[in-house]
């Protein structure tokens, strides 16, 4: 393990120095692929100097062990000696986990898609509660979102909401939000004060470039119309809307938010994109599912796996049994604890199952 850090950290110097190189920056796509690798390499270097830093910490620590010491001197420095040992534990298993075989689609943007299920008006009001917070998760992180379509109701509900977040390691923090999410909350159409349970889904897609996926022309069914708003009334008297239907798997992609009908279908095409590399992951997934079965890596989109919870406001994760009761702090997008705990557990079970 500490041969492979050591090339990782001569490499990332090398990277650092190349991209400072006057004739790399001329090239600028050589040079954006060198900022990607160096950035990419960052955090596990990051940790790397730390660990090497608690290393000579102890040895230093054992030195002054080796020393004629008077006794509160040297308890002093034995208790220091505990908590560096202590420290050193914990990067080898950080350090072991950031070396483990990722998943290549990590560092990718997303897409997410979120769908009002059941439970009517109150679902689709709580969908929109969904995009709220993981547009205000996105924030926090500097990440960007751009709107790629949304379908509202008249107050202020979402019977459906695709968006993009564009930001490094987006897919890695969001995959596992895929799944059924339930709200259990008394509807402010409900006069007796009755708790109503209602849900919607997530599918959280890594975005998929031209290379990733390629698709031929001719598979592809493009019909032009105008717009709708509520109601179906159009809103639009061009036909800027777009539908793309990909023949040989039936997906069906519809865009009409911009009133450009070149952007609705380069919009329609990145999410086509994005779901085809997905069903193809999917059906990979499948066939390896009887070798590794994830407490939280299923992605399947049927599977119910959180519970948000007015009255107690309590939030609760079922793949891992975590509960917390700040569910408003959590709405506002204050996610890390919670994605912070499943991608741990998920990988203790890849060490547990690697090992």
């Amino acid at each position: 393990m500490i041969e492979k850090l050591a090339r990782l950290e001569e490499r990332y110097d090398e990277l650092a120095n190349l991209i400072g190189d006057s004739s790399v920056m001329t090239d600028r796509e050589r040079w954006q692929r060198y900022i990607k690798a160096h950035a990419e390499l960052e955090d596990v270097v990051g940790v790397y100097r730390a660990y090497k830093k608690v290393l000579q910490e102890i040895r230093e620590a054992g030195q002054l062990l080796a020393d004629q010491l008077d006794d509160d001197f040297k308890e002093m420095v034995e208790s220091e000696l505990g908590q560096l040992e202590e420290k050193k534990t914990n990067f080898e298993q950080k350090l072991k986990m950031m070396l483990m075989p990722g998943d290549p689609n990590d560092q990718k943007n997303v897409i997410v898609e979120i769908r009002a299920g059941t439970g009517g008006e109150e679902a689709a009001l709580f969908a929109a509660d969904l995009f709220r917070m993981y547009a205000r998760y996105a924030e926090q992180r500097n990440w960007k979102v751009e709107i790629l379509h949304t379908n509202h109701t008249g107050i202020g509900g979402l019977k459906e909401a695709i968006f993009l977040v564009e930001g490094r390691g987006a897919y890695s923090r969001l995959k596992f939000e895929s799944g059924v999410h339930r709200v259990q909350r008394v509807p402010t159409t409900e006069s007796s004060g009755r708790i109503h349970t209602s849900a919607a889904t997530v599918a959280v897609l890594p975005e998929a470039e031209e290379v990733d996926v390629e698709i031929n022309p001719d598979d592809l069914r493009i019909d032009v119309f105008c717009a709708s708003g509520h109601g179906g009334q159009s809103v639009n008297t061009t036909q800027s809307a777009v539908r793309i239907t990909h023949l040989p798997t039936g997906i069906v992609v519809s865009m009409q938010d911009e009133k450009s009908q070149h952007k609705n279908k380069d919009k329609a095409m990145k999410v086509l994109r994005a779901r085809l590399m997905d069903r193809l992951q999917t059906e990979q997934h499948q066939k390896l599912a009887s070798t590794r079965r994830s407490m939280v890596g299923s992605g399947d989109r049927s599977e119910r796996i959180r519970t948000y919870n007015f009255p107690q406001n309590r939030v609760t994760d079922h793949r891992i049994g975590l509960t917390l009761h700040r569910l408003d702090s959590i709405l506002e997008g204050d996610l890390d604890e919670v994605i912070d705990a499943i991608i741990t557990t998920d990988q203790a079970e890849r060490m547990q199952q690697d090992g």
